[in-house]
């Protein structure tokens, strides 16, 4: 977690302009209700375990309070949000880009990037047609319900938000902190790539235990990759009993049909 991580997100932006709701953090310890920024105590011998403990029960108890918000506000507007996590590399923004091409105008969709720096993901989601709000993270290794609840304002401002319809979060790359974090999504949906390794469930079994969907993606490439499905598929299963796995690959086409189903009836349109 980020209380023992160290990272800070000083450097916060939505859209390009400069968050305001991160603040640098004081004598090297996060308040309640301060949920970034360098935690230099922790990094100190003599600092108490209860201080730490403490500390991350502020930062995580904040976030919740604001997820349940966004929670509310997403319900109450009919919106099916999903929070997409994965390793950097795995092809989560060309998932979302061939998603948004065949979801055509199924509903209204909305997409929030993550990422520590550049626009590059939102620019090629907004080639698509579709509306997007970048966030910035700076150092900060994950996205957090704060940040979330400022992008669903640029979506309101923008008039934009997809009332009835489907908003996708691309969490920063990053298998740790991203599963602690609450952002009022209905399910985290991890992609996990066969480029990979079919042994990440059990390295990093907080991020699949707290997934409600597993995406094993860029199966195109399994004739070149040394990967055991099974093996891959029986890891994550081993951490979360019974999760549900799409296999899917943009480039053929397979389980494309199977994900947008998924997303249907999320949306209310399939069973």
């Amino acid at each position: 977690m980020c209380t023992t991580c160290g990272c800070g997100h000083g450097q916060v932006r939505i859209n390009g302009k400069r968050s305001h709701g991160h603040g640098a953090p004081r004598n090297g310890y996060r308040l309640a209700g301060q949920t970034h920024g360098p935690l230099d105590a922790v990094h100190a011998p003599d600092t108490p375990i209860e201080r730490i403990v403490a500390i991350e029960r502020d930062i995580l108890s904040d976030n919740d309070a604001r997820a349940a918000r966004n929670r509310r506000l997403l319900a109450a507007r009919g919106i099916f949000a999903l929070n997409l996590v994965s390793s950097p590399g795995s092809g989560k923004t060309s998932l979302l880009v061939d998603t948004l091409r065949r979801w055509a105008d199924r509903t209204p969709v909305a997409v929030v990037e993550g990422d520590q720096q550049t626009a590059n993901d939102a620019e090629r989601i907004r080639a698509t047609g579709a509306p997007a709000v970048q966030i910035n993270t700076g150092k900060g290794c994950h996205l957090d319900a704060r940040m979330v609840a400022e992008a669903l304002d640029s979506l309101e401002q923008a008039r934009a938000m997809p009332d009835g319809g489907l908003l996708l979060i691309e969490n920063v790359g990053n298998l740790v902190c991203p599963a602690a974090f609450d952002l009022g999504e209905a399910h985290k949906v991890a992609i996990l790539s066969v480029t990979e390794g079919e042994d990440k469930p059990l390295k990093y079994p907080d991020m699949f235990r707290a997934a409600d969907l597993l995406i094993i993606s860029k199966i195109d490439l399994l004739p070149h990759v040394d990967f055991d499905m099974a093996a891959a598929i029986g890891m994550a299963r081993q951490v979360r009993p019974g999760l549900p796995v799409i296999r899917l690959s943009i480039k053929s086409g397979d389980g494309c049909g199977e994900w947008l189903d998924w997303l249907a009836a999320g949306c209310g349109q399939g069973g």
